[in-house]
């Protein structure tokens, strides 16, 4: 997708803080953080949201949420985070490519939003 601005920052088009990658996904700081820990974790292929996702998304999606743990004990998230995807205008999706925020070291509030 030419002008999705996730699927440019996964092949390097656009630079990012990069905290993880692997040939499925990457993940690197939010540039708008919402805590002092903010990273996105996103699919290198182009999907567009959850609405999106197919049965044979499946093993990519579970290597993916797998993988947020591994990437909050780098982080140091021993004491909690939050994993929040947005779908949909009413989710407040911003950006139309599949990815979940990894949010921590504060104490989060509920309900969200």
């Amino acid at each position: 997708m030419t002008d999705c601005i996730f699927c440019k920052i996964a092949i390097k088009e656009i630079p990012s803080d990069i905290i993880y990658e692997d040939e499925n996904m990457i993940a690197f700081k939010d540039v708008n953080p919402m805590a002092p820990v903010h990273v996105l974790i996103i699919p290198k292929i182009h999907m567009e949201s959850m609405d999106h996702v197919t049965k044979k998304d499946s093993v990519l999606l579970g290597e993916l949420l797998y993988k947020i743990k591994e990437i909050a004990s780098l982080l140091g998230l021993e004491n909690g985070y939050r994993v929040v995807n947005n779908c949909g205008e009413d989710g407040l999706q911003t950006v139309k490519h599949l990815h979940f925020h990894l949010l921590g070291k504060r104490k989060m509030q509920w309900p969200p939003g």
